[in-house]
């Protein structure tokens, strides 16, 4: 294995670590004033903490639930609440079950153009043909890595 590889290998776990947490939702009222009634501290004691009005408070709870908050509004709000600001990108399947899905789709491109030409000339393949030859197709383009992998097929 080069260093590219264990890089990537690390970069996988790293992201894909973010999945234990897949099942944290936000709070209906957002975290920030979750987090605030849970420590018993008004919007006004908060302002005085971060040194901002209370209006400024008001506007980033609403900020964090219309997804307008910045992340550094974020990071100062849970400093001032004596809190961790926590973000990440949480992958929606294992790393490794995005990668192949893209392939395969890549693929599909690939195996239906060729089948279409061949069945113009007669040799078209069965389902379960394509079938296997999209998987075959899949785990090579996986193998090669090529540049345009992430390009839609």
């Amino acid at each position: 294995m080069n260093v590219k590889q264990v890089a990537h290998q690390q970069y996988k776990r790293l992201a894909g670590s973010a999945r234990e947490h897949a099942n944290l939702k936000t709070p209906p009222e957002g975290w920030l004033r979750t987090v605030r009634k849970a420590l018993g501290m008004s919007g006004a004691q908060l302002a005085e903490k971060m040194n901002v009005t209370r209006a400024r408070v008001a506007q980033a709870e609403h900020a964090e639930l219309s997804g307008a908050a910045t992340l550094k509004s974020m990071q100062a709000a849970a400093e001032a609440l004596g809190c961790e600001f926590v973000y990440a990108i949480v992958p929606k399947a294992e790393i490794d079950d995005l990668i192949m899905e893209q392939a395969r789709k890549k693929a599909y491109a690939l195996v239906t153009a060729v089948s279409t030409h061949m069945a113009l000339e007669k040799q078209q393949l069965s389902d379960g043909q394509i079938a296997k030859e999209i998987e075959r197709v899949a785990n090579e383009i996986v193998r090669e890595k090529r540049p345009d992998f992430w390009k839609l097929p």
